[in-house]
């Protein structure tokens, strides 16, 4: 088994002292040792492959440089694993590793998770939710900085995406197009409980104030809390049937595809007949033909401004009571090609 090389090695390499070569290498302030022998001591260290102690460290700082980010079912879900990425790439940028667990949605899975990330002392917590709703934590979390990421807490600090302004955005994209007669699929009473979503209602009150602003009214409206293409098929028969409508809005992607396929049965073209724009920009939105028009919900930004803030948190620069309940990141328009210009 290979040797654990430690400071005592560089220091007999170098014929410097084990102290003087752990203030170059903890980069340790006022230490006035000449940048020459800086670089000695950094050179012997690269060569021997040295790498720090962290648990030692720790335990000499009161820091893991470690973070725990626990989901319900995040990582699991190439959808919005993105949102994973995020948080690796901004905790990378900060020497830190991230302890990952998946609840599956169960409280007692979740409770153990916090209590193991606790016994291994990490900085700090980034919880996780597929779906942005609102949710409890169970208690040990006392102390500890933690923030939600697409999902709401209370008591804690959310990093939500933008839906209202998505909304809005969506609307005045279509209505730039010359779209006037517009419908809309997934309208539903159950989406404006928080346990059920913090951010459908905000989606869908932004279309409405869209419209409004644009002086316009749907044409048609197809409610639905199921969002699969099911809802997409009933809608867009009822719409293609009407005859009198030039875009719909589907309220997330799945819809979208159930209202291709009824064009597709129909004979019909997208956008030459009828124009389609969505939300969420799941993987397949860029697959189907034409590529879905949609609002990209922006995950990977939003882990990395989620653990941003922690970090903040964590250093002591910022509190989250002295700031908003929530940083709401946009969502951007990926324009593809589902939507005609009407001019």
């Amino acid at each position: 088994m290979n040797k654990r090389i430690t400071l005592a090695d560089i220091a007999a390499r170098t014929g410097l002292s084990a102290s003087t070569v752990s203030m170059v290498l903890n980069n340790r302030p006022g230490s006035r040792i000449p940048e020459a022998t800086a670089e000695r001591v950094r050179a012997i260290a690269e060569e021997l492959g040295y790498a720090p102690d962290r648990t030692a460290r720790g335990l000499r700082t009161g820091r893991s440089e470690a973070l725990g980010f626990i989901s319900d079912e995040v990582t699991i879900t190439r959808y919005a694993s993105a949102m994973v990425r995020g948080i690796l790439d901004a905790a990378e940028a900060c020497n830190h590793a991230v302890l990952m667990a998946e609840t599956d949605n169960h409280p007692r899975r979740l409770e153990n998770a916090i209590r193991l990330m606790r016994t291994r002392h990490i900085d700090g917590i980034i919880v996780g939710l597929m779906r942005a709703r609102q949710v409890d934590l169970p208690a040990g979390l006392g102390g500890l900085p933690v923030i939600i990421v697409n999902g709401k807490v209370d008591g804690y600090h959310a990093v939500l995406p933008d839906e209202y302004q998505a909304g809005l955005d969506a609307v005045n994209y279509l209505v730039a197009h010359g779209h006037r007669r517009i419908a809309f699929i997934g309208r539903a009473a159950v989406h404006l409980d928080p346990r059920v979503s913090w951010t459908i209602g905000r989606r869908i009150s932004g279309i409405d104030t869209g419209m409004a602003n644009a002086g316009l009214s749907f044409v048609h409206e197809v409610e639905g809390s199921d969002w699969e293409p099911e809802l997409g098929y009933r809608g867009a028969a009822e719409i293609f049937d009407r005859g009198d409508i030039t875009a719909i809005i589907t309220a997330n992607d799945r819809i979208a595809f159930g209202v291709y396929g009824v064009a597709q049965a129909r004979g019909l073209s997208i956008p030459d007949d009828m124009s389609v724009l969505s939300f969420d920009d799941e993987q397949l939105a860029s697959y189907v033909r034409p590529q879905v028009t949609t609002m990209r919900l922006p995950y990977l930004d939003m882990g990395q401004i989620a653990a941003e803030l922690l970090f903040k948190q964590i250093a002591g620069e910022w509190c989250p009571t002295d700031s908003a309940e929530e940083t709401l990141v946009r969502m951007p328009l990926v324009e593809r090609s589902s939507v005609a210009d009407l001019g």
